[in-house]
């Protein structure tokens, strides 16, 4: 099993940390010395998952706050609340929704996939920017999907509003979509120079409520999402498939821009190893556009550079 290394004295924020991946993270990052705001759409949900933690860990720093990654005005708020505290160490770009079969809206009216997996996100990074910045070692880690693989950035209907609504290539778009977010933030931070380490990371198929609780999105029954339905693949507990996340998240040997996922069979399950990223995150024209686009549509901006005499 992955040590994390000591965390005494580091501020870290785990999106989606009342249950699956998120909870296994926060736990782990909390029991390594780390101060963990957990930050959960629903907070009587953080405050049961952070009671199951103190539980374990009575010496645990834990704190539950809320944010909505489906409505920027929540991302906001939570950034400044954030911001207010002073530097952070770490953020984990972790919750997201998973093939809701239907096409649904966030309080933007994005797409639902593509506006909390990835759209929020994004936002929430680019506020905490100032945070991270004034951290000694800043690091921003984002959980992808080995779904990225076939997924495709469609510029002219990033929403779904165009063409039939696919749950599952929906949520493909918005993995990679997290998987060139993560790459662009490491270009951008090599070239103004920043010490901010930006790096990914995907569970493989790994047991967590994420394949039942996106799929049953308007539905009066619980449903299992198809991506997760073939039970002749190898899975894994959520313990083993938090591993890739926080080797990124807390790992010396992390490196800007590369990807951490399982090393077995068909990279669904097994140790964490260096996983290839498709060639659809490797285009830097593609990977700049996608940025620009996700400015306009969230209204959040990088700083503008440092002017030089």
């Amino acid at each position: 099993m992955y040590v994390v290394p000591d965390q005494t004295g580091k501020t870290v924020v785990v999106t989606g940390a009342n249950s699956g991946t998120g909870k296994e993270a926060a736990r782990r990052l909390s029991a390594a010395g780390a101060r963990v705001v957990m930050a959960v759409r629903t907070p009587a949900k953080g405050e049961q998952a952070r009671e199951e933690l103190l539980a374990e860990n009575p010496r645990a720093l834990l704190e539950v706050r809320r944010v909505d990654l489906a409505d920027l005005t929540s991302v906001r708020e939570f950034a400044e609340g954030i911001l207010a505290r002073g530097p952070l160490d770490l953020l984990v770009n972790n919750a997201g929704v998973m093939a809701p079969p239907t096409r649904m809206t966030t309080a933007d009216g994005f797409e639902l996939q593509f506006g909390s997996n990835y759209l929020g996100p994004f936002a929430l990074t680019l506020r905490l920017l100032p945070a991270l910045l004034a951290a000694p070692a800043p690091r921003v880690t984002t959980m992808s999907s080995g779904t990225a693989n076939y997924g495709r950035i469609h510029f002219d209907d990033l929403q779904w509003e165009r063409r039939r609504y696919s749950a599952n290539l929906s949520y493909a778009q918005s993995k990679l979509a997290d998987l060139i977010f993560t790459r662009q933030l490491a270009a951008i931070a090599a070239e103004r120079g920043w010490k901010l380490l930006s790096d990914a990371a995907h569970p493989g198929f790994t047991r967590t409520n994420l394949q039942s609780a996106g799929a049953s999105l308007g539905r009066d029954k619980p449903k299992r999402s198809l991506l997760n339905s073939l039970s002749i693949l190898p899975s894994q507990g959520v313990e083993p498939g938090t591993e890739p996340l926080l080797h990124a998240a807390t790992s010396p040997d992390a490196t800007p821009g590369v990807y951490y996922g399982p090393g077995g069979r068909f990279g669904l399950v097994g140790p964490t190893a260096v996983v290839r990223v498709t060639r659809r995150a490797l285009d830097p024209a593609v990977n700049a556009r996608l940025w620009a686009e996700s400015e306009r549509l969230t209204g959040v901006s990088l700083p503008a550079p440092a002017r030089t005499a």
